[in-house]
C-alpha cells in the first residue's frame, strides 16, 4: 500500500525548487503525492486547464491566481490545482464539486504556449463527494475518480473499471482512442465496448466535446444524441452519431469526419479548417460560420459567406449512399465549402 505525502503538510517544499523536485521525482513510484482540498460548498472549474476559457473573458470571470472559495483549512488557487496536476500530483477533493471539473484536463494548451497535444504523466482528480455536469470537457489525459454521483451531461469521458474501491473512474475518450494498449487495463464499462477496434457508446449518456482533439484514425459510434461541440479540434478519425447533435458540431474541425444521422443545432462547422461534416437530418442557423476549409454536406441551406454551395461530387454521393440517401433524394443536399 502506498504512503501518501500530503501537500499541505509539506510546506517546507517550495514549488519550483528544481533540487527538491528532482529528488521527489525519484520517489514518485514509491511515495504518492497529493494536494488536499476540503470544500464546504461546491465550486466550479476546479482543475479546469482553460480557467473557464480565459482567452474569451480575459480574467473577468475567473482569475487563475484567485483562491478557490469555500475551502476549509487551505487557500489553494485555481492555478495551484492545475499546476499540481501537470506536475503529476493527485488532487484529493473532500466534498462536492460544481460544474466543469477537469475541463481540458491533460491538454498542453496553445494559448499558454503549448502544442495543443496530450500532456503525459499528469495526476488524477479524486472527489469524495458528488460532481456537477460537464465533467471532463475536452479532456485528453489523466483520470477523474468520483465517490458520489455525477450529473449529466458529461464531457469527453467514459467510465472504466476503477482501481480505487468505492469510486467511479472516468478517463478521456480521446486518450483511449490514442492508446489502444491501455484498453485492457482501462476497460470501458458495459454497455459501452470496443468492438473490432471501434468504440461503441450505447449508454445514451449525453456527452459534450466528444472525441475532442482526436489525432488517430479511430472510430466512435454513438447510439443516441450528443451534446455541444462533437468532434471539436479533431485532426483524424471518425465520429458517427445515430441521433441528434447539439450546437457547434464539428467546431474547429481540422481533419477527420463527423457524421450526424439526426439533426444538428446552430453553428454547424463553426471555424472548420479541414475535414468533412455530414448531417443527414435538418440543420439550424449559422451553418459554416467563420469556416476556412474542409466541406460540409447537409440539406440545402443558406451558409454564412464567404462559404458557397457547390454541386455534390462523386465522393459526396458515395458517402450519402452509405447512409441511405440516393437518387432523387440527393437533390435535397448540398456541398458547402469556401
Amino acid at each position: 500500500m502506498l504512503t501518501y505525502l500530503n501537500y499541505n503538510s509539506a510546506s517546507v517544499i517550495k514549488r519550483g525548487s528544481k533540487d527538491i523536485a528532482n529528488k521527489l521525482n525519484l520517489y514518485r513510484d514509491v511515495i504518492g503525492m497529493y494536494m488536499e482540498l476540503k470544500l464546504s460548498s461546491p465550486q466550479d472549474c476546479i482543475g479546469d486547464f482553460t480557467y473557464n476559457f480565459i482567452w474569451q473573458h480575459k480574467g473577468a470571470k475567473l482569475n487563475p491566481t484567485e483562491t478557490i472559495p469555500s475551502q476549509l483549512g487551505t487557500n489553494h488557487s485555481y492555478e495551484d490545482i492545475v499546476e499540481a496536476l501537470k506536475s503529476g500530483e493527485d488532487v484529493h477533493i473532500k466534498g462536492d464539486v460544481g460544474t466543469r471539473l477537469g475541463s481540458s484536463f491533460g491538454v498542453n494548451l496553445v494559448f499558454f504556449g503549448g502544442n495543443g497535444k496530450e500532456l503525459p504523466e499528469v495526476g488524477s482528480i479524486i472527489v469524495d463527494g458528488n460532481a456537477g455536469s460537464h465533467l471532463g470537457l475536452s479532456m485528453l489525459s489523466g483520470a477523474i475518480y468520483v465517490k458520489g454521483e455525477v450529473k449529466e451531461p458529461l464531457g469527453n469521458v467514459v467510465q472504466v473499471g476503477s482501481d480505487l474501491k468505492g469510486y467511479k473512474k472516468f478517463v478521456s475518450i480521446t486518450w483511449l482512442l490514442h492508446h489502444p494498449g491501455e484498453r485492457e487495463t482501462h476497460a470501458v464499462l458495459e454497455p459501452n465496448e470496443f468492438k473490432d477496434g471501434e468504440l461503441a457508446l450505447t449508454d445514451r449518456i449525453l456527452r459534450n466535446t466528444l472525441a475532442a482533439r482526436c489525432m488517430k484514425d479511430a472510430t466512435v459510434r454513438v447510439k443516441g444524441d450528443v451534446g455541444i461541440s462533437v468532434g471539436i479540434l479533431m485532426r483524424k478519425g471518425c465520429v458517427l452519431v445515430d441521433g441528434n447533435a447539439g450546437m457547434n458540431a464539428a467546431a474547429l474541425l481540422n481533419g477527420g469526419t463527423v457524421v450526424v444521422l439526426g439533426d444538428a443545432a446552430e453553428f454547424l462547422g463553426v471555424e472548420q479548417k479541414k475535414g468533412v461534416a455530414l448531417v443527414k437530418g435538418n440543420t439550424k442557423g449559422y451553418v459554416c460560420a467563420k469556416m476556412t476549409g474542409g466541406r460540409i454536406i447537409c440539406r440545402r441551406t443558406k451558409p454564412i459567406p464567404p462559404v458557397r454551395e457547390s454541386k455534390l461530387e462523386t465522393e459526396d454521393l458515395t458517402l450519402l449512399s452509405k447512409l441511405g440517401v440516393s437518387g432523387m433524394l440527393t437533390l435535397n443536399y448540398g456541398r458547402y465549402e469556401v
